[in-house]
């Protein structure tokens, strides 16, 4: 069984992209992203989880992402991850055909060198909205979103959404209540102090959120 996380930056039209790329820059953001889905107890190491679009968009010097094992879905089994001529990763990176069979190799820690702590959904849209549509009652859903609400300005121009994932209606048969957690609860689950309240950053404001269910 494995319970994702997802950890996505959306305004409040759920806007999180255009033309390939985020439509903000927001270096303190960036580094809530690369902290939270870091760290993990010694001795084991998070994943990370993605579309091809989502990986083709890291800068290639930082990709894969480093200290954690970084898996692609593409459906082009051929998919060229590395270059031929490119030296030994930093971190692992995995490549797989779909989301069944990627899931399929967090669950089996064996398959891999140190255990999976936690797992992250990173993107892109359609990855997302594949997750959350996964049952509850299944063998792998996810149980919680890591959103950094982009209050304002509305960046109307976004050109890629993701599902409203506090639509109930998203689960099939099954009624999917999501509530908001206190800033306490997020903080002693990322295990580092967040930033609280409403966040300024080159002419953007955001806020860290939690939701589970």
């Amino acid at each position: 069984m494995t319970k994702l996380t997802i950890i996505v930056a959306a305004t409040l039209n759920n806007g999180i992209g255009q033309h390939g790329h985020l439509p903000w820059r927001l270096s303190k953001e960036m580094q809530y992203f690369a902290r939270v889905t870091s760290n993990a107890p010694e001795g084991s190491v998070n994943a990370v989880l993605m579309g091809r679009n989502t990986w083709e968009s890291i800068p290639k010097k930082f990709r894969p992402l480093p200290k954690r094992v970084n898996v692609v879905i593409s459906s082009n089994k051929q998919y060229e991850l590395m270059p031929a001529n490119a030296t030994t990763p930093a971190a692992p990176v995995f490549l797989h055909s779909n989301l069944d069979s990627a899931l399929d190799r967090l669950s089996h820690s064996e398959r891999l060198e140190t255990p999976i702590h936690r797992a992250f959904v990173i993107g892109g849209a359609s990855l997302y909205r594949e997750t959350l549509t996964l049952s509850p009652s299944s063998g792998s859903s996810v149980d919680r979103v890591l959103l950094t609400r982009i209050l304002a300005p509305a960046f109307e121009q976004c050109d890629v959404h993701m599902p409203n994932f506090l639509d109930s209606k998203l689960v099939g048969g099954e009624r999917v209540a999501w509530r908001r957690t206190s800033h306490a609860e997020l903080q002693d689950w990322a295990g580092f102090e967040v930033p609280e309240g409403v966040q300024e950053e080159n002419g953007v404001q955001y806020e860290f959120q939690m939701w589970i269910r």
